[in-house]
C-alpha cells in the first residue's frame, strides 16, 4: 500500500525553480530515503509534503486523500508528524514534557473540563505521561525522563525531538537530517531508533548526508539533483547507479 503519493511536484521561488516535476510514491511501512547534493531541494520537498511550502504545480496524497496546501496542523490530524534539521526543543522543559507536548492533538482541550479538573482529564493527563514514558524509552532515553533538557547532550536531544514527533502517533514520520552534527556514535544510535520506529508500523521518511546510515537502514532511496528524480530504487542499485556517483563525485570532462 502506498501511503505517500507526489505526482509532478514543482516548487518555484521567484525565477528560481527548486522542484521540478517530480514524482514518487512511499509504501506504507518502509524507511524511505531522499538524498541528494547540497541545494537538492530536499528540505523544500520536506517542506511542501508537510505544509509548510505550498506547491506551484502538482500533488500530494496522504494516505489515499489529496492533502495539496494543508496547513501542517491538518497534516498532523491526519498522521503526518516531521522533526527539522535544527533543533526545536521547549529547553524550560523536562525531557517528558517535551514529549507530552507532542501529544496534544489527543487530549481534551475543553475549557471548562480543564477548569474544573474532571475525571477524565486527570486520566488523559496520566494516560499522556505514561506514553510519553514508553517513547522515551524507545528512543533509548530512560535515564532522561526528569532531565532538564539544557542539561541533556546533543545526541540525545535529537533522540527527544524523535520521542516528541512520535508522540502525535502518525502513521508517518518525516525526519529532516536526525544524524546532523552527531559523532559516529550517535550517529548509530539514531540509526537504532529509526529501526524500532519502522518496527512499530510507523513509516519513516528521511533525509540525511550521512550515507552510511541511509544505505543502512533504508528499504527505498530517492535521490535528487537539481529540484528533479535522478535516481530510485534500492540501496544497491542507488549506490551502483553512473548519476549518482557523478552528480556526488563528478565526472570527467
Amino acid at each position: 500500500m502506498t501511503i505517500l503519493e507526489v505526482s509532478g511536484l514543482s516548487k518555484d521561488f521567484g525565477g528560481v525553480r527548486a522542484v521540478e516535476d517530480l514524482s514518487f510514491g512511499v509504501e506504507a511501512g518502509s524507511i524511505h530515503s531522499i538524498i541528494g547534493p547540497n541545494g537538492a531541494g530536499k528540505t523544500t520537498l520536506f517542506n511542501l509534503v508537510t505544509g509548510l511550502y505550498t506547491p506551484s504545480a502538482g500533488e500530494i496524497r496522504f494516505d489515499g486523500e489529496t492533502v495539496t496546501g494543508l496547513k501542517p496542523h491538518e497534516l498532523a490530524r491526519r498522521g503526518m508528524s516531521r522533526t527539522f534539521q535544527n533543533l526545536q526543543i521547549f529547553f524550560n522543559m523536562t525531557a517528558i514534557e517535551n514529549v507530552m507536548v507532542g501529544h496534544h492533538l489527543h487530549l481534551n482541550r475543553d475549557f471548562f473540563a480543564a477548569l474544573l479538573r474532571l475525571p477524565a482529564i486527570a486520566r488523559g493527563d496520566a494516560a499522556c505521561r505514561d506514553l510519553a514514558v514508553e517513547l522515551l524509552q524507545l528512543v533509548g532515553l530512560e535515564d532522561y525522563l526528569a532531565a532538564e533538557t539544557d542539561s541533556m547532550p546533543y545526541g540525545a536531544l535529537k533522540r527527544l525531538e524523535i520521542a516528541r514527533a512520535l508522540a502525535a502517533r502518525p502513521k508517518m514520520l518525516l525526519l529532516d537530517e536526525p544524524a546532523a552534527g552527531l559523532n559516529a556514535v550517535e550517529s548509530r544510535e539514531i540509526d537504532a531508533v529509526i529501526k524500532k520506529v519502522a518496527e512499530t508500523g510507523v513509516t519513516v521518511v528521511l533525509v540525511e548526508h550521512d550515507m552510511k546510515m541511509v544505505m543502512e537502514v533504508s528499504d527505498h532511496i530517492l535521490v535528487l539533483d537539481y529540484g528533479r528524480k535522478l535516481a530510485e530504487g534500492s540501496a544497491e542499485e542507488v549506490r551502483q547507479s553512473p548519476d549518482v556517483i557523478a552528480a556526488y563525485l563528478g565526472s570527467p570532462a
